[in-house]
């Protein structure tokens, strides 16, 4: 089984990760029958012994286990013996037992053929990769655990979930319900013991002839049984669904927005619906939770399976221009302050637009404004904002926009 072969992953400025691996001549091997009748010639040469001839393969395995994904690619173009390890299934076993690496974060231009590049935080480098299944930027995307789903913006009937490393990926039968819906919302849980994965889709579609009523629905789909279910439709007044949703601890989130009728502090709102139950008989708008201050957009994100929003603060006079950027998480019913974006770092984007795309996950914070390629990284364990090296991807016209999201990169998920 090769994993990496097919893979074509280049550092700016160097050659790719993995090309065709030459035919790696293995020296004839020196036995030796105990350490203690080596002479001092013979302990000098010993020293120049590479460790990896020493070590047996499953220690090899778990050292090369902990090593970023960047240096994994490059540890298999070592010599032989390494690239057979890091491409056996021991080897991908010992991988998953290794506590998460730091999510990549992709960014893309909003052009029809997205081109982009994925920055690594360990290494803080930025790669050239190619994300199968992104034909055009204008398209739904979801992570969780090393998977990505994505789904088209013009039909919303072609659903795709691929392993951005390994290139794996999986079509998914079109799901059910409206099949042009004002608003969708995406959503994919992972579960990286068993390699299963839920995806949820939020369909939200204006009653005819009423701005103010709105028919809402979820739609579920399990890798299991790889079969679609409508739990839940809802009618909504007043209110309309949107296209932020994120599912963490097998409740599903969504931002809802007012149509109309509401003071101004009520203009997003967040909806839940347990997936465990996947009750049909639930009335959605009762677990209404309000958003802690005016906003002007919100980012819905799983940190370690809490639920964590990253919205723009509106001014008090003018809810509709942002004067900051503010981290919440949720506790019960409740949100609590994280943080808030320090001013330097906001007047670092330029000017900076009421909505912007924001991703995580584990403990990292990616923050990015559309009219510009700055990356913006909040690590919420230290408290530490940073700005990422710069991104190749450059800004060709005065207009032109980018986006992005980020993963975890993993070896050992597959959809």
């Amino acid at each position: 089984m090769i994993l990496f072969s097919p893979l074509s992953i280049i550092m700016e400025g160097e050659t790719s990760w993995v090309s065709h691996c030459p035919d790696y001549v293995v020296p004839d091997m020196v036995e030796f029958d105990s350490f203690s009748e080596l002479n001092d010639e013979e302990n000098r040469e010993a020293s120049s012994v590479p460790v990896d001839l020493i070590l047996p393969d499953d220690l090899l395995e778990r050292i090369l286990a902990y090593l970023p994904i960047a240096s994994i690619f490059r540890a298999s173009c070592v010599c032989k013996r390494w690239c057979e390890i890091v491409n056996s299934r021991r080897f991908l076993w010992n991988f998953s037992q290794v506590l998460s690496q730091k999510p990549w974060y992709f960014m893309f231009t909003g052009s029809e053929e997205p081109v982009g590049y994925a920055y690594d935080p360990s290494l803080r480098k930025w790669y050239s990769i190619d994300l199968p299944c992104i034909q055009t930027s204008n398209c739904f995307i979801a992570s969780s655990c090393g998977l990505v789903c994505i789904m088209d913006n013009d039909s919303r009937s072609e659903l795709y979930v691929c392993n951005p490393i390994t290139k794996c990926s999986k079509n998914l039968q079109e799901p059910p319900g409206l099949k042009f819906s004002d608003y969708s919302a995406l959503a994919i849980c992972a579960n990286m013991k068993t390699s299963c994965y839920s995806v949820a889709i939020v369909k939200s579609k204006q009653v005819p002839g009423n701005f103010y009523q709105w028919d809402l629905s979820i739609h579920i789909y399990d890798s299991g049984t790889m079969k679609w279910l409508t739990p839940l439709t809802e009618v909504l007044t007043g209110w309309r669904g949107g296209d932020e949703s994120v599912i963490c601890d097998g409740v599903l989130y969504f931002l809802i927005y007012a149509t109309g009728g509401g003071g101004l502090e009520s203009r997003h709102g967040l909806i839940t619906y347990n997936l465990s139950s996947r009750s049909s008989h639930c009335s959605l708008i009762k677990t209404f939770i309000p958003v802690p201050c005016s906003l002007t957009c919100g980012r819905l994100m799983n940190l370690k399976e809490k639920l964590v929003m990253v919205g723009g603060i509106g001014k008090p006079d003018r809810p509709d221009i942002i004067k900051g950027i503010g981290i919440w998480a949720l506790k019960g019913t409740e949100w609590q302050e994280i943080a808030r974006m320090p001013h330097k770092y906001f007047q670092g984007f330029g000017e900076f637009d009421d909505v912007f795309a924001s991703s995580g996950t584990d403990d990292l914070i990616y923050i990015q404004s559309y009219g510009a390629p700055a990356l913006l990284v909040f690590d919420v364990n230290q408290k530490q904002w940073r700005w990422s090296q710069k991104c190749p991807v450059t800004k060709r016209f005065p207009l032109q926009l980018f986006t992005g999201f980020c993963f975890e990169p993993r070896l050992e998920m597959s959809p």
